[in-house]
Parts: C-alpha cells; sequence; structure tokens
C-alpha cells in the first residue's frame, strides 16, 4: 500500500514538473544552453525514472527544444548536447515520433554528431518501421553528407513500398543507383528536405544548396563547351567570354549567372566559376577531409 502510494505521489511530481518546465518555456529558452545540469546515461535515465520513462523523456525532450531556441536556429556551438539529450529522449521513449526528425536536422551537420543522428534514426526505424520518413533523412545522411550513394539507394528504397511516401522517391532511387555524385540526386534530395521541413533557418541553408546545384549545372555546361573550344580552336580560353566572342566562340551566348554575377577562371585552378562563390560546387562529404583538419590542428595546438 505504502509502494503504491508512492509511486502515486511520484507520478504527480513528474507531471507538475513537466507541466511547470513547459510553462517557463519561452522565459527559460535564453538560458537553457548556460545551465550545466548534466544529461544522464540513458541506463541510468531509465532506472531513476521509476518505470516512468514516458514522463522523463518529455522533460529532456523540452530541454532539447529549449537549447535550439535559445540559439536563434543555429545551435552549431551546442550540437553534443542536442545530441545527449535526443538520444536520452528516444532511449527512454523509442515510441516518440518527431524527436528522430529533430536529431537529424540539427545533428547531421556536424561530423561529430553525425553518427549520433544516423544511430538515433536506425531506432526511428527499428520501432516505426511503416514510417518514411526516418529512413529518408538516414538516406540523405549518407548521400550528402557521407558520400555512400550505394547506402542512401539501400535506406531509401524500402519506402517505396510504404504508405506516404512521395512518388518521386522512385526516380530518386534510381539516380542513386545510376550515378555516383549525381547533381540531380543532391537536387532531388535537397527539394524534398524543403518541402518536409517548417523551420524557416533549415529551409533557407536547403535552398542555398540548391541555388550552389544549380550553378554548378551550368558551370558544367560552360566546362563542355570550353572543351569544344580547345578542340576546335587548339587552344584554351583565356577568359570566359572566349566561348562567345570571336572567330572561335562555341556558343551564342553565356547561361545567366543565377545571382545576376559574372563567369569567371578561378586564378588558382583555372576553373570555371561563378563570381558570387568564387569556387565550385562540392557535396558535403568532400568537407570532411577539411574538418578532421581543423580538429586535429585545433587538437595540435592545445
Amino acid at each position: 500500500m505504502a509502494s503504491a502510494a508512492f509511486r502515486c505521489l511520484v507520478v504527480v511530481l513528474a507531471l507538475a514538473a513537466a507541466l511547470s518546465a513547459q510553462a517557463r518555456l519561452p522565459a527559460e529558452a535564453e538560458h537553457a544552453v548556460s545551465e550545466s545540469r548534466p544529461v544522464p546515461k540513458p541506463e541510468l535515465a531509465r532506472i531513476a525514472s521509476l518505470s516512468f520513462e514516458g514522463l522523463l523523456a518529455d522533460y529532456y525532450w523540452l530541454r532539447a527544444v529549449q537549447v535550439v531556441g535559445s540559439t536563434n536556429g543555429n545551435p552549431a556551438e551546442y550540437t553534443s548536447l542536442i545530441a545527449q539529450l535526443s538520444e536520452l529522449v528516444v532511449s527512454l521513449d523509442p515510441w516518440v515520433g518527431h524527436p528522430y526528425r529533430f536529431a537529424a536536422i540539427w545533428l547531421s551537420e556536424d561530423p561529430e554528431t553525425r553518427p549520433v543522428a544516423n544511430r538515433i534514426l536506425e531506432r526511428g526505424i527499428a520501432y516505426h518501421p511503416l514510417d518514411w520518413r526516418n529512413r529518408f533523412y538516414l538516406s540523405f545522411n549518407h548521400f550528402y553528407y557521407m558520400g555512400d550513394t550505394a547506402r542512401a539507394a539501400d535506406e531509401l528504397e524500402p519506402t517505396l513500398h510504404l504508405e506516404g511516401t512521395p512518388r518521386y522517391y522512385g526516380r530518386l532511387v534510381a539516380r542513386l543507383r545510376a550515378v555516383d555524385g549525381d547533381l540531380e540526386a543532391a537536387a532531388g534530395f535537397l527539394q524534398a528536405l524543403i518541402d518536409q521541413n517548417e523551420d524557416p533557418y533549415k529551409r533557407a541553408e536547403y535552398e542555398k544548396a540548391l541555388d550552389e546545384i544549380e550553378t554548378e549545372r551550368r558551370a558544367r555546361f560552360l566546362d563542355a563547351a570550353r572543351k569544344t573550344y580547345r578542340e576546335r580552336n587548339g587552344r584554351d580560353v583565356a577568359a570566359v567570354e572566349d566561348l562567345v566572342r570571336g572567330p572561335g566562340a562555341v556558343l551564342k551566348a553565356l547561361p545567366e549567372e543565377l545571382h545576376g554575377w559574372q563567369w569567371t577562371l578561378d586564378p588558382a585552378s583555372g576553373a570555371i566559376v561563378s563570381s558570387f562563390y568564387g569556387r565550385r560546387y562540392q557535396m558535403n562529404f568532400q568537407d570532411e577531409n577539411r574538418h578532421l583538419a581543423r580538429a586535429a590542428q585545433r587538437g595540435a595546438a592545445q
């Protein structure tokens, strides 16, 4: 009897704490990332929950939302904390829904927390096998950030038989199977992310990436014209405008630069680039080595 009364008291206190935390969310959000409250290991939190894992998961879910909200949608410095909170939430209550995609959105760009995002998404797939969204985000991570198109196709293909999966995912899988690092596949993923994401900061990032892909598509068209110019004239262009002027011209007009800037030759590499970006488009997994190099430099300096 005493044990039952104690458990009831715990439930009441837990509910009161959760409701209180939710009520204070706007006022306390700005202090969330400065707090030093530790995040327990999932196995210890489960024991401490006294079988009320769902209530405890709600509490830590509120903390994760606070962290993101307090950084104005740019919590890059707190991905480690967000990773700990997200993994704790889905470990305590694996039947939740949105926290899986929340983790994918905020953890995938950081190479150090990307494995956590993938692990969380794999858990989401295990507990929600009929939800195509977790597979989509996992597929995107393997393709866009890790450069593994075969794994990306393997993760995405099972969604084709699930209810609610967008019809064009079949074409996206075909593109992944056909060409390694294909721009059309990247554009397909990014457009899907824009369509599915309500966060304005993330949508803006994906839209910028789409702009880069379109710019790269036009730059590759100019690359092909440059090759024709070399074959026809026996020399390279001295400027991008040579493709459209003089007796050796191979184009009637240059494709418009997407932002109203110019096409130019990169002084270092000689590649045709947009003066807006000053570089050619690269898949994000090609930035991984630069991230690791920076991390090594920081470690050497300590």
